[in-house]
């Protein structure tokens, strides 16, 4: 076989075997936690008769490039079909971006498979406030392939094509590609040689923005012409109240904290070790640039969260920026991929890709990549077993829960019985039982009605809306609805959210339906209500309000 084709269809083949990591890692049942929120949204945005006049539907879209490239598939595919479809797609396109990634790193062939699965190991064990990258569909998956890409791009030394890649990852999500800019200026103000001049990149800059504008300015959209008042409030929710352990420094987990502290440790450890790799040097210093300007802006995130703790309303509008959300990808990315580079001993500079299949005819392949000759160093073999052992126990526990059935994370700890919640929602999505266009009142937690029954909700505590005049109005239906009266942080026995909506008894509940014209309740069946009942299982129970 011609070596060109021996190697890219190796290269197909390690790709695919990065495929099977990240499907072993994000083949949760369908719908995983957050696939109800986005893709309700997608679905909706394509067909507003699905779930219309739904609260949160019907608010602002903050991700229409994502709707728009991929949300047309829902026009033929049901919900299921089109988060499996969703989910291998990104799959696939970021196996092939992080191979890329990979093999400009450690420009050595194979190895990707192991600093793919090593960093779903790391993201997955040691986050500090809950970021991922293999999961359900949402605008994030794809804006990190081109994040990918344009570290690749970076390491490199193709600064131009970065700012493109980086400009591109915004549109599908701006915070992702947003922060993503901001670590790569800080790498390349740290290249204290062969940086290239401002004026020779300001065709990718003036490009990555001119691609981030279709995210940019729906986001920005989300405050304008709102009082500034408004804007403090929805602020305060969306920080205080409904992300504060992705956003507020002061409500992290302890733990997590202390052991993303020492990821960044061993990062550091890396910095100081990589230089003795031969000719890692300078497409290293990018990479650490990058990852240290990640470590960067969360130690400013935290910063902000300490000097204005005094100051909540300024706190809030600063801390809504999601500071944490890229040093819990890239930190643990660079120790994956610098970490695996120091134990098999990778050199040279990972010329691109297309390299590898050049040559002359009768050539050994071998001589074709870089990093691939007898005189490589070894790996050492210590530490690779440790590796190994890391990512096959994490993976391998995965496989073997893949086939076993068990409850959609979204319904996790959500639902009080997922086969009763299933059957009450399957006997709801019935036109015969419900007529189409029925508003409900349901369990605050449960995330997973609209999709299962495809009627609309008053509100739920997961799909909080993005506009600031929204959010005011979603946070005070909740405080309605579901709220006991005691705020956060006051002291007392009482319990801030009610248990269930039941407890608001029959009369409050048909003042809450009249109020937000909502024709039936779900709940739990204890205590049982003096309400015309239509539906009842074990756990659940359909009212029919007045």
């Amino acid at each position: 076989m011609d070596c060109r084709l021996r190697l890219r269809t190796s290269a197909w083949i390690e790709i695919a075997l990065v495929f099977v990591v990240f499907f072993i890692q994000g083949a949760w049942p369908v719908p995983d936690v957050n696939e109800p929120h986005y893709l309700g949204k997608t679905i909706h945005f394509w067909n507003p008769d699905w779930v219309g006049d739904d609260f949160f539907l019907d608010s602002a879209d903050t991700h229409k490039v994502f709707y728009f490239t991929f949300g047309w598939l829902s026009l033929w595919l049901g919900p299921v079909a089109l988060a499996w479809v969703g989910r291998l797609l990104t799959w696939a396109l970021l196996a092939w971006s992080w191979r890329r990634l990979s093999f400009a790193v450690l420009p050595r062939r194979w190895w990707s498979i192991l600093t793919a699965a090593l960093m779903v190991t790391l993201i997955e064990n040691c986050h500090m406030a809950g970021e991922w990258i293999i999961g359900g569909v949402e605008a994030k998956g794809f804006a990190f392939v081109f994040v990918f890409l344009g570290l690749e791009a970076l390491v490199r030394n193709r600064w131009n094509r970065a700012w493109l890649f980086f400009g591109a990852a915004a549109m599908f999500h701006v915070l992702v590609g947003g922060w993503a800019t901001v670590a790569a200026g800080f790498a390349w103000l740290s290249q204290d040689t062969g940086r290239p001049k401002l004026r020779t990149m300001l065709p990718g800059l003036v490009g990555g923005l001119l691609l981030a504008m279709p995210s940019l300015v729906p986001s920005l959209k989300l405050t304008w012409g709102v009082d500034p008042e408004t804007v403090d409030q929805a602020c305060r929710i969306y920080v205080f109240e409904r992300l504060p352990h992705h956003l507020a420094p002061g409500t992290l987990r302890t733990d997590f904290v202390l052991r993303q502290a020492f990821l960044v440790f061993i990062w550091l450890v890396l910095c100081l070790m990589t230089p003795a790799t031969a000719g890692f040097c300078s497409a290293g210093r990018r990479l650490r640039g990058f990852v240290t300007g990640a470590i960067a802006i969360a130690a400013v995130g935290l910063i902000v969260g300490l000097v204005t703790a005094d100051n909540r309303a300024l706190s809030a509008r600063l801390l809504r920026l999601y500071w944490f959300r890229l040093a819990d990808v890239a930190v643990l990315m660079g120790v994956a991929l610098c970490g695996t580079s120091l134990i098999v001993g990778g050199r040279g500079e990972g010329r691109g890709t297309r390299g590898e299949g050049r040559g002359a005819r009768g050539q050994d392949c071998s001589s074709l990549a870089p990093g691939l000759s007898p005189l490589a160093p070894r790996p050492c073999f210590r530490w690779l077993v440790i590796v190994f052992l890391l990512t096959g126990f994490h993976l391998g526990n995965l496989a073997l829960k893949r086939p076993l059935p068990r409850p959609p994370r979204a319904d996790v700890w959500r639902v009080r019985n997922y086969a009763d919640w299933r059957r009450a929602c399957r006997w709801i999505a019935r036109p015969e039982n419900i007529p189409p266009g029925t508003r409900f009142l349901t369990p605050r937690l449960a995330q997973t009605f609209k999709w299962y029954t495809g009627h609309s909700e008053v509100v739920t505590w997961k799909d909080i809306p993005q506009d600031a005049r929204s959010i005011v109005r979603w946070w005070t239906r909740m405080q309605d609805i579901h709220a006991t009266g005691r705020q956060l942080g006051q002291r007392g026995p009482n319990r801030r959210w009610r248990r269930s909506l039941s407890e608001l008894g029959s009369r409050r509940l048909n003042q809450l339906g009249r109020k937000y014209n909502a024709d039936y309740v779900l709940t739990l069946s204890e205590p049982p209500l003096p309400l015309d009942i239509v539906y009842e299982n074990d756990t659940y129970a359909v009212y029919r309000l007045r």
